[in-house]
């Protein structure tokens, strides 16, 4: 009855939005709004996903592990980071649940909010100094909760923008999502890099704080953004049908078990030389190159604002000759160009190592992860499709970006050559490779009786 009611309340609203929008944004497809509005909000969110990342490397271990060596410290500082991994996939079940029976603009409404507050308090979170144990403590769970948070974000922001796209431009369209990523590593990387200029006292006492206290503001805008926009009409139409399953996660295992074991094989390709391009370049270069960090730092703000815009393109070019292609691509790609990659960041030459950081993250990895926001959820049924598209989307995040900076790390000590680890980077984009050549899109299904009789007029 309350389910009812509020499908009720849903559908009128959506009307009413449908007919709002077109008087006040006529100058303004919904499809496009819809995609700014996820780009926008994914953005945001995985700038508060950064940035503790960030502060895990540079102060977290004085402000939180200061009983610890420095070496123990930034190891433990580095666990807490990697806590939000594990929390992911638990997010991507929370919300996709509830996204998939209640509602797709709720759930990212909620996921947006989850994720700020627990960004701006640990700006304001006393360090071990002041309140002992209890400070890594509650670390460790405002980091589960942001874990929790972009586990909900990406198949939420990705399937709004998709399923609002005319078909013919799902792979654009669903792409301006992928683009809020390295927006986000440009604008949390930038913030810290100013915020480094400070004196390092300053740093360490409040200044570290300030890029989470910016937090606050860009949930504001945010939330007004994501407030305006209309549901999903995929979503809306699957509910009218009462096609809507029961537990989407148990509805998921019994049906779909084969998409979402390829569609987070497929996900090794980008996953992979994107955390070895934003994480382990950045160690690798001075370390065992002799590279200046701040300019290694610089080269990958460089590389990701230039990917931001190649994204789209690539998406464009996938809506032209096929999904399906452009994903095999870019794990070509990936598996041929990681060895030139580390050829030009060996020179040591900073012009050779910015050429490095363009080839891997705005050349390379957007080839291999522009198509990723429509070729995965199109996997899925729209009754599973959110929790289906984020748990392959979490669970790929956890066996393929997660351990790939330690797998690296560990080959170059116990080889002491950066071809081991290309090597390694090039046998997990074939196993990308071959996940998505086994992939198929779901079926469309056409239950009612009214919408079988009128696809078969012809107008």
């Amino acid at each position: 009855m309350i389910h009812n009611t509020y499908l009720m309340a849903m559908s009128q609203e959506f009307e009413m939005e449908q007919s709002m929008s077109t008087v006040a944004h006529s100058h303004l497809p919904p499809a496009r709004r819809v995609a700014a509005a996820s780009m926008i909000g994914t953005t945001i969110e995985w700038y508060d996903y950064y940035i503790f990342g960030t502060a895990a490397v540079l102060v977290l271990n004085d402000q939180f592990f200061p009983a610890l060596s420095p070496a123990a410290g930034t190891l433990a500082a580095l666990a807490t980071f990697a806590v939000a991994f594990i929390a992911r996939p638990f997010g991507g079940i929370i919300f996709g649940h509830f996204g998939d029976k209640v509602s797709r603009k709720t759930i990212l409404v909620w996921s947006l909010m989850l994720m700020g507050m627990s960004t701006f308090i640990v700006g304001f979170l006393p360090n071990y100094d002041a309140i002992g144990i209890w400070a890594p403590i509650l670390l460790v769970l405002l980091r589960f909760l942001q874990g929790l948070a972009v586990g909900g974000e990406w198949g939420g922001a990705v399937l709004m923008a998709l399923e609002h796209a005319p078909e013919k431009k799902k792979a654009f369209y669903a792409s301006w999502t992928q683009s809020g990523v390295p927006a986000a590593l440009v604008l949390s990387s930038t913030i810290f890099l100013l915020m480094q200029q400070m004196d390092e006292a300053s740093f360490h006492a409040w200044g570290w704080r300030v890029p989470f206290w910016i937090s606050a503001l860009l949930i504001v805008v945010g939330l007004f953004i994501r407030l305006r926009i209309t549901e999903s009409p995929e979503f809306l139409k699957m509910k009218s049908e009462k096609r809507e399953v029961r537990v989407p996660l148990f509805e998921l295992i019994r049906t779909a078990w084969w998409p979402l074991i390829l569609g987070t094989l497929t996900l090794a390709s980008p996953n992979i030389i994107f955390y070895i391009s934003s994480v382990y370049l950045l160690s690798y270069g001075p370390t065992h190159v002799g590279l200046n960090r701040d300019s290694v730092f610089m080269a990958l703000i460089i590389a990701a604002f230039i990917q931001v815009f190649t994204i789209p393109m690539v998406a464009m070019l996938a809506d032209r000759l096929g999904k399906k292609k452009i994903m095999l691509a870019g794990a070509a790609m990936v598996a041929l160009l990681i060895y030139p990659v580390f050829w030009l960041v060996n020179t040591g030459q900073l012009m050779a190592a910015l050429g490095a950081m363009i080839i891997a993250l705005p050349i390379t990895h957007a080839t291999a992860y522009a198509v990723v926001a429509s070729f995965i959820p199109e996997l899925f049924q729209p009754e599973v499709r959110f929790t289906g598209s984020s748990l392959a989307y979490q669970i790929g995040g956890i066996i393929t970006s997660a351990p790939a900076p330690f797998i690296a790390e560990y080959l170059m000590q116990s080889t002491g050559s950066s071809m081991a680890v290309a090597t390694y980077i090039a046998v997990a984009a074939a196993v990308g490779f071959t996940a998505i050549a086994l992939s198929r899109p779901a079926k469309k299904r056409i239950d009612r009786p009214e919408a079988r009789a009128s696809s078969s007029v012809t107008p």
